[in-house]
C-alpha cells in the first residue's frame, strides 16, 4: 500500500505503533520512498501535523489513541482508519466459541472503541464486502471503503509429483491462529496419519517457547519466522487454514494462493476470500471433513492442478497490485505534485 502511494507522489512518514523497527525494516521502507520516523509521533505531529493532507491510522488500537491529536494538529488531514479486520468481530466468535464471559465482555468493549473510531474517521477501510455490510448496518452513514489484501503473483514453480507435505502460517500473537494450531494438531493431525503416516505439517511464524512445547509431535515441524518464505510454497503439496474464529481476509490463504499452492479452509477461513469449495479451495469445518479434504487433495493430481489454476486466476481478480490502485485511488487521490504530502 505505501509502495503504491509513493509512485502516485504522496510522501509518506511512517512511525512504528510499538516504537519498534530493525535496520532491515527501515531500509525496506526507504526503497519504497518510505521516511521511517523514529521519537515521539506526538512532538512531530505537533510540528509538522499543519502540513499533512493525509493520516492513515492502522488497526484499532493506533486509531484510538492518535485519532483525537491528529485531529488536534493536522486539522487539514483526511483521517482514514485502516481496520485490517474488525477486531471486535473477531472477538465476538472467539467468545461464541469458547463461551467465555470475559470475551464477551472484551468484544463489547472493542465494538465501543472500533465504532466510535470509524465515526470519528474520515474514511474508514475493511478488507471484505461482509465487513462493510457489517458497518453498513451499524453505522450507516460513514463512509466505508473497501480495500483488501495487496498481493504479487508470484505463481506455480513445481508440479504436483515434486511436492509433499502440508502448510500453516501464522504467527501465535494472533489468537485464531494459535487455536486453529491447536486444534489442528490435537484432532486432525492423527487422523491425517492414520491414512499417511509419513505427512508432515511444516509451521511458519513466530511462535512463543510455550507453545513450541504444547505442539510438540511427530509430524510437526516447526520452522519459527523465515526470512524466505518461497521454498515451502514451491515445496509443499496443500496449504491449511483451519481457522475456527476470525474476521477480515485471510493473508495466510491469499499467499498460498499466490504461488499456486491449493488450500483447504474453514468457512470462517474462506470468508472474504471470494473462494468456492471445488472451484479454487476445498472448504471443510468440521475435523473429520477438514482431514478427509486435506487427504483428496493430497492424492488427486487433477484436482490439485484445478484448485493451483482457481488459486492464482482469484488472486488476480481480486488481490493483484491493480485491484489495489483502483481503490486507493477513491481514498487518496495522486497529489496535484509531489511536493505535496
Amino acid at each position: 500500500m505505501l509502495g503504491l502511494l509513493h509512485r502516485d507522489g504522496w510522501q509518506i512518514d511512517f512511525f512504528a505503533a510499538d516504537g519498534f523497527a530493525t535496520s532491515k525494516d527501515v531500509a525496506r521502507l526507504a526503497t519504497m520512498g518510505v521516511h521511517y520516523r523514529s521519537g515521539s509521533p506526538f512532538r512531530w505531529l505537533r510540528r509538522q501535523g499543519a502540513a499533512l493532507d493525509a493520516a492513515l491510522l492502522c488497526r484499532l488500537p493506533v486509531a484510538s489513541q492518535y485519532i483525537d491529536i491528529i485531529r488536534r494538529h493536522a486539522p487539514n488531514a483526511t483521517v482514514v482508519f485502516d481496520t485490517v479486520d474488525l477486531h471486535y468481530v473477531r472477538e465476538q466468535r472467539a467468545a461464541a466459541l469458547t463461551g467465555s464471559q470475559r470475551l464477551y465482555r472484551h468484544a463489547a468493549q472493542s465494538r465501543r472503541h472500533e465504532l466510535t473510531a470509524i465515526q470519528r474517521s474520515d474514511v474508514t477501510l475493511v478488507v471484505s464486502e461482509e465487513e462493510r455490510r457489517t458497518l453498513a448496518r451499524e453505522l450507516p452513514r460513514t463512509r466505508v471503503e473497501l480495500l483488501s489484501n495487496i498481493h504479487e503473483i508470484h505463481g506455480r514453480q513445481r508440479d504436483f509429483e515434486s511436492r509433499s507435505d502440508l502448510l500453516f502460517v501464522g504467527g501465535f500473537g494472533h489468537p485464531p491462529n494459535a487455536d486453529a494450531m491447536q486444534w489442528f494438531a490435537a484432532e486432525i493431525l492423527p487422523l491425517l496419519h492414520a491414512s499417511e503416516p509419513g505427512l508432515v505439517l511444516h509451521l511458519v511464524g513466530d511462535i512463543d517457547d510455550a507453545a513450541q512445547k504444547a505442539l510438540k509431535r511427530n509430524g510437526l515441524v516447526i520452522h519459527g519466522r523465515v526470512d524466505d518464505i518461497r521454498p515451502l510454497m514451491d515445496s509443499c503439496r496443500v496449504s491449511v487454514a483451519p481457522l475456527r474464529f476470525g474476521a477480515g481476509v485471510k493473508g495466510k490463504v491469499n499467499l498460498a494462493m499466490s504461488y499456486g499452492l491449493p488450500v483447504v479452509v474453514t468457512s470462517i477461513a474462506a470468508e472474504g476470500m471470494y473462494l468456492g469449495d471445488e472451484s479454487n479451495a476445498l472448504i471443510a469445518d468440521d475435523a473429520v471433513s477438514f482431514a478427509a479434504a486435506v487427504l483428496r487433495l493430497y492424492r488427486d493430481r487433477d484436482l490439485w492442478l484445478r484448485l493451483s489454476d482457481g488459486a492464482l486466476e482469484n488472486v488476480r481478480h481480486h488481490f493483484s497490485l491493480e485491484q489495489a490502485k483502483l481503490s486507493l485511488h477513491r481514498v487518496f487521490p495522486p497529489p496535484t505534485s509531489r511536493d505535496e504530502t
